[in-house]
């Protein structure tokens, strides 16, 4: 095969054009922010240390590497995640109007409850349902990263989109005004106190994930289930506390910022269907919060991108 000698103004170009396309694969795949750019990083180092001109598809090559050393990074922290304390949520997204610039595009892919859902998949189910049916690459491409045949990743696709399907996973509102309007009185209840008001937002059937990572003495370590259980969870958490409640945009959906003294303590992702809110991920672990910035304003605009 000959191959198309690559200059070092080719290959930063190719780096740039690329590496936002890379940081998203990485996100969705690894649920955190921090890792997707860990990866991308180990990835330009390898890209700057090959022989380019041997690469015959440098922006093929450049997403095999990512999703390979993602795959390698899922299966680690599923050992990992045995010892974590409490559910594991992704690390989130929060909107900032102040710095719209976002890495990552903010879709229904990235959405918490979507992936809280692609954890149960296994990692070469997740790269294969990643990579086609979020990016539509091919599964010949696909076949190379996970290192079975397409046939055999046309198989993995098909057995994700089942289990995607079966599980019981959120159907968000097209209407994304509305929800936005919902999570504004979901932060109104919680940040008054008003437990009949929240319980009369939320689904009767709400489950409810707060991931703390051991980090909040009495946060619940299961998933709790029910209006009359999820309601004062949520107000008694902050109760006789200066909280607010910024209603926000939380991975593409709507969401909560909860900040103290200044500081961001929790991110609340929500799920609204039929008017309703049917999911609440709650995320107060801080190593998972310390990346991200209190928007400018006051924090009531929500319109999703």
């Amino acid at each position: 095969m000959q191959y198309r000698p690559i200059r070092v103004s080719d290959s930063t170009t190719i780096w740039i054009s690329e590496r936002t396309r890379l940081i998203n694969i990485a996100y969705r795949m690894l649920g955190s922010q921090a890792d997707a750019e860990d990866v991308v990083q180990e990835v330009f180092i390898r890209f700057s240390a090959a022989r380019l001109e041997e690469i015959d598809d440098p922006p093929g090559w450049l997403v095999t590497v990512t999703a390979r050393l993602c795959i390698d990074q899922l299966r680690s922290a599923r050992a990992r995640r045995e010892t974590y304390v409490g559910p594991w949520l992704p690390e989130p997204i929060v909107e900032n109007r102040s710095d719209p610039a976002h890495q990552i595009t903010l879709d229904e892919s990235v959405q918490i409850a979507m992936l809280v859902v692609l954890e149960q998949l296994t990692p070469a189910e997740r790269a294969t349902f990643i990579l086609h049916d979020v990016f539509r690459l091919p599964f010949e491409t696909i076949a190379e990263v996970v290192g079975r045949t397409p046939q055999a990743c046309r198989q993995l696709a098909s057995r994700a989109r089942h289990r995607i399907a079966s599980a019981p996973a959120p159907r968000f509102d097209v209407d994304s005004d509305y929800a936005a309007r919902v999570a504004a009185g979901f932060a109104r209840a919680c940040e008054t106190g008003d437990v009949a008001a929240l319980t009369a937002l939320l689904d009767p059937g709400v489950q409810g994930l707060f991931d703390s990572g051991g980090h909040i003495p009495g946060a619940p370590t299961d998933a709790v289930h029910g209006a009359l259980m999820v309601a004062p969870i949520l107000i008694g958490a902050f109760d006789d506390t200066d909280a607010r409640f910024l209603p926000t945009t939380v991975n593409g959906g709507p969401g909560v910022l909860v900040t103290l003294d200044g500081t961001i303590v929790s991110v609340i992702s929500l799920a609204v269907r039929d008017g309703l809110i049917t999911h609440v991920h709650g995320i107060g672990n801080p190593d998972k919060l310390a990346h991200l910035t209190i928007p400018d304003g006051d924090g009531t605009e929500t319109t999703p991108h």
